[in-house]
């Protein structure tokens, strides 16, 4: 595969849409996380930016995985393992 086939992949709409999925996914997961870690959800002891800043640390690095996996699995994806969506 040459390098313009590969990053040709992270130009489709069905790319993008997959990584923002994942983004979004592990940016609720590591809300869930943080919020859960504390022995139960207390909303008037929440730090809440630090909070969201987790969560968006979190998508950042899911869409970088996801563009460093653009060369792999099925074209068009932002999968790394053949037939992921």
């Amino acid at each position: 595969m040459t390098n313009d086939q590969s990053s040709s992949r992270l130009f489709t709409r069905r790319f993008w849409t997959g990584a923002a999925d994942r983004a979004i996914k592990s940016s609720a997961q590591m809300l869930i996380l943080l919020w859960g870690a504390d022995a139960g959800l207390n909303i008037l002891t929440v730090d809440v930016p630090e909070a969201f800043g987790v969560a968006a640390g979190a998508a950042v690095l899911s869409l970088l995985t996801s563009v460093a996996s653009g060369a792999t699995g099925d074209r068009g994806t932002s999968s790394a393992l053949p037939g992921g969506q």
